[in-house]
């Protein structure tokens, strides 16, 4: 499996993909706001692009959906119950499909919380790898504002993402590593491994920023930490609301409403 990032340079600083085929050159793209880079890197690496994935129905993932398609007859996949915001879609998709890139296997999860039709893909490969949309990102995950729910998020979270392997690569929707290790830092200023990896991608690019494993979110990602004795100290000192004994669905949600205002 060949995966490229792109950047589109935007002020909600979205990320989106392609992923090939080493054998047939077919690709996928995921969520291609700015289809004419896509199109023209695939065509720079000889790939056609015969299917697009949108993770779900906000228009910085699917505005590009009209110009690629018309530029290259791909079909457009998304979320069953997204399909009608959306519109143009040709498959309907929900939990345990299988979307085939020439020789690749590609699993759909269903990942309601950012909005409650929302889908990730993970690649079962040797080196696994998951395109989380909006739901998951290095360091966060995503906001429930825009048609979403908080409870579902953690449900996604906890039940479905914290259970996958460690060597798994995330690959976000959107470039917002900085402002969510600093986050992390502000609810558990003890989180040293959040600490070095601000001080690792101080001044770098948001198109070379790293790709980072569940393994590592699990250190640094508040999100995943929800049991964590230096995390629940730190918070408590700014949500005295989330009592000693909080369950974890109560820290997640805790956490989701300072980060909607930090």
């Amino acid at each position: 499996m060949i995966v490229e990032r792109l950047w589109a340079a935007n002020e909600l600083r979205n990320y989106h993909y392609l992923i090939a085929c080493a054998e047939t050159g077919e690709a996928l793209a995921i969520d291609p706001l700015d289809w004419q880079a896509s199109l023209a890197l695939a065509k720079a690496r000889g790939w056609e692009i015969r299917q697009i994935l949108n993770t779900h129905e906000h228009h910085d993932h699917i505005g590009g959906n009209a110009g690629l398609v018309a530029a290259t007859g791909a079909r457009v996949l998304a979320h069953k119950k997204a399909m009608a915001a959306i519109g143009g879609v040709d498959r309907g998709l929900g939990a345990g499909d299988v979307i085939k890139v020439g020789r690749l296997d590609l699993e759909v999860l269903d990942t309601p919380g950012h909005t409650m039709s929302h889908v990730c893909l993970l690649s079962h490969a040797d080196r696994p790898a998951l395109f989380s949309g909006d739901t998951l990102f290095n360091a966060g995950v995503g906001n429930c504002r825009g048609g979403g729910d908080v409870n579902a998020l953690y449900e996604t979270v906890a039940g479905q993402l914290a259970r996958l392997p460690g060597a798994t690569r995330i690959h976000p929707g959107h470039d917002y590593l900085m402002n969510n290790l600093r986050f992390t830092r502000h609810v558990e200023p003890a989180n040293e491994a959040a600490a070095e990896w601000l001080r690792r991608c101080e001044g770098v690019a948001a198109d070379d920023m790293p790709v980072l494993t569940l393994a590592e979110e699990r250190r640094i990602n508040a999100f995943f930490r929800l049991s964590e004795g230096t995390l629940r100290e730190g918070l408590a000192e700014r949500a005295p609301a989330v009592r000693t004994g909080a369950t974890e669905r109560e820290v997640f949600v805790a956490l989701r409403e300072m980060r909607n205002s930090w």
